[in-house]
């Protein structure tokens, strides 16, 4: 049976996107689209890098929500790197990545629906708020 939690709905879904050719440099596209501000936050980014950091950090958002220690460590270790003394990444850009991120998932997951899309929104929001108080 599958696991029809949200993170259960989170992961399934980031798998079908993964398998997706694309997903990650078509969110990238529409992100850096999002806002005047946001390419020159990437501008001496390697986008092959960041490709997969990006499914490994969706994966370890959805461990950080069920208590994962290891998942909450590194969710941690993330929000400093993205703080104001570090990469300067503030609330407002939160908005544009969820909003993109979103977009994405509906373009990629053939299965979405509005359980899925709620989960992922769940999901992301614990992930950004615990950005915003580390900021």
């Amino acid at each position: 049976m599958p696991d029809r939690t949200p993170r259960g709905l989170f992961l399934s879904s980031l798998n079908r996107c993964q398998r997706a050719e694309g997903f990650a440099s078509a969110f990238y596209d529409r992100f850096l689209a999002a806002d005047p501000e946001i390419p020159n936050k990437f501008r001496h980014t390697d986008f092959k890098k960041q490709n997969e950091m990006l499914i490994q950090s969706l994966r370890l958002i959805g461990g950080a929500t069920t208590g994962d220690s290891a998942s909450l460590r590194e969710l941690r270790e993330r929000a400093t790197t993205h703080d104001r003394h570090h990469l300067n990444i503030g609330a407002s850009l939160y908005a544009f990545w969820k909003q993109a991120l979103l977009a994405t998932v509906r373009d990629f997951d053939s299965e979405i629906d509005e359980e899925t899309e709620r989960a992922w929104e769940t999901i992301l929001d614990h992930a950004i708020a615990h950005m915003i108080r580390s900021y």
